[in-house]
C-alpha cells in the first residue's frame, strides 16, 4: 500500500529555490553588466545605475528587487539600490570576486537545457547539440567565448590557493611545470608564495596566450616560461613537480590515462605529480566535487573520480599515489614514478630547469 506523502511546506519552498534558474540567470546578468562595481561608493538611484551599465531601467529595477529578496543587493528606498555582504563579491575588484565565475555562455546553456540526454545516454550534452564537438574544440574556434570560458575557470583560484597553499610543500623544490595551466593564476599565486620556484606553463597557445599579462601582474613573470602546446603531447622534462589542477576530471578514462603517460614521459625519478581535483566520496554530504561531476557529464565527458580511481588510473600510467590530502575546496593528491615509464613517448627537448 502506498505510503501517503508528508505534508512539509518548509521542504516544497526549499525544493524550488533550489530547482528554480530565475535567480542565478539574473545573477549573471548583474556579473555581465559589472553591476557591483557600480556601487562601491555607495547605493544609487536606479536610472543613474542603469545610464553606467548600459541597462533599461524599468527592467534593471525587476531584476534588483528579485535579488535583493534573497539577500543579493539591497533596495535602500524606492528604486535606490546597494550592496550587500552576499552582493560584495560580485565586485571585481574583491578579493574572492566571483564575478567571472558566472557568464551567460549560449553553448553551454543551450547544453543544460539536454541534460536529459546526458543522464538517458551517459553521453555529453554538449556533443548532442554541437554535431558531435568536444568542449575545447569547439572553445578552440571561438576565441570570445574561450576567453570568458577561461576565466571563469580561473576566477576560484585565489580561493583554491588559499585553501590548498598551507597542505602543498614546494619549499625544497626549484621547477614546476604546470600541465593544463590556462590563464596562469594559479601558478602566479604559487610563484608569488615560493621565491625560489621556477615554472613552464603549458597549454594550448590561444589560451596560454593570456598568461604573460596575469605573470606580469602578479610580478613573478621572470620566473616563468610560456609553452604553447597540448598535454597530450610531449611535456617540459626533468622538472622537480608536474602540477595537474582540475585537468584529469575533464577527461574519460582513456584519455586522462594518456596525459598522465605524457607526464610519466617527462619526469625524472624524483620528480613529483600533483593533482588537485575533487575526490569522489559515497554518502549525502554536500560536496561541490558531486555538483562538479554533473558538469564533467553534461559538457566535458569526464567525470569525478573516488581514491582508488585515481590510484587505479596513475597505476595505469606509471605513478604510484602517496598522499591524498583534503582541503575545504579541493583535495591535493601526490604521486610518484613507480618503475620505468609504460611506454616511449619522448619528452620535449627542452629543460623545465631551463624557465624564465
Amino acid at each position: 500500500m502506498p505510503v501517503t506523502p508528508r505534508i512539509d511546506l518548509a521542504s516544497v519552498t526549499r525544493l524550488t529555490e533550489l530547482a528554480d534558474y530565475i535567480v542565478p540567470f539574473t545573477i549573471r546578468v548583474m556579473c555581465d553588466l559589472a553591476v557591483a562595481d557600480q556601487l562601491t561608493d555607495g547605493p544609487l538611484p536606479v536610472a543613474e545605475l542603469a545610464r553606467r551599465v548600459g541597462a533599461d531601467p524599468g527592467a534593471l529595477t525587476r531584476g534588483l528587487r528579485a535579488l535583493a529578496g534573497r539577500g543579493i543587493f539591497t533596495e535602500t528606498e524606492p528604486e535606490v539600490f546597494g550592496l550587500t555582504p552576499l552582493a560584495e563579491p560580485l565586485r571585481s575588484d574583491h578579493p574572492f570576486s566571483v564575478r567571472e565565475c558566472f557568464p551567460l555562455m549560449p553553448p553551454d546553456i543551450y547544453s543544460w537545457a539536454r541534460l536529459t540526454h546526458s543522464i538517458r545516454t551517459g553521453e555529453t550534452a554538449f556533443g548532442h547539440v554541437h554535431d558531435g564537438a568536444r568542449y575545447y574544440d569547439h572553445f578552440a574556434d571561438h576565441p570570445y567565448e574561450c576567453v570568458r570560458f577561461e576565466r571563469s575557470a580561473e576566477s576560484v583560484n585565489p580561493f583554491v590557493l588559499r585553501t590548498v597553499l598551507p597542505v602543498l610543500d614546494l619549499a625544497d623544490d626549484a621547477t614546476l611545470v604546470d600541465v593544463g595551466s590556462g590563464h596562469g593564476t594559479f601558478a602566479a599565486g604559487l610563484l608569488a608564495r615560493h621565491r625560489g620556484l621556477r615554472a613552464v606553463l603549458v597549454d594550448l597557445p590561444h589560451v596560454v596566450a593570456e598568461a604573460p599579462a596575469v605573470l606580469a601582474r602578479a610580478g613573478v613573470a621572470d620566473r616563468a616560461e610560456i609553452r604553447g602546446g597540448s598535454f597530450f603531447d610531449p611535456l617540459p622534462d626533468g622538472a622537480d613537480v608536474y602540477l595537474l589542477k582540475t585537468i584529469i576530471h575533464d577527461w574519460p578514462d582513456k584519455q586522462a590515462a594518456t596525459i598522465l603517460r605524457s607526464v610519466r614521459a617527462a619526469v625524472r625519478p624524483d620528480s613529483r605529480v600533483v593533482i588537485v581535483e575533487s575526490v569522489s566520496r559515497y554518502g549525502n554530504h554536500d560536496d561541490t566535487g558531486k555538483v562538479m561531476d554533473v558538469k564533467a557529464l553534461a559538457l566535458f565527458g569526464g567525470h569525478t573520480r573516488t581514491a582508488d580511481e585515481f590510484r587505479a588510473l596513475l597505476a595505469d600510467a606509471g605513478f604510484r599515489l602517496t598522499r591524498i590530502t583534503p582541503t575545504s575546496s579541493m583535495s591535493v593528491l601526490e604521486a610518484v614514478p613507480a618503475g620505468p615509464p609504460v611506454d616511449d613517448a619522448p619528452a620535449a627537448a627542452v629543460s623545465a630547469g631551463r624557465a624564465g
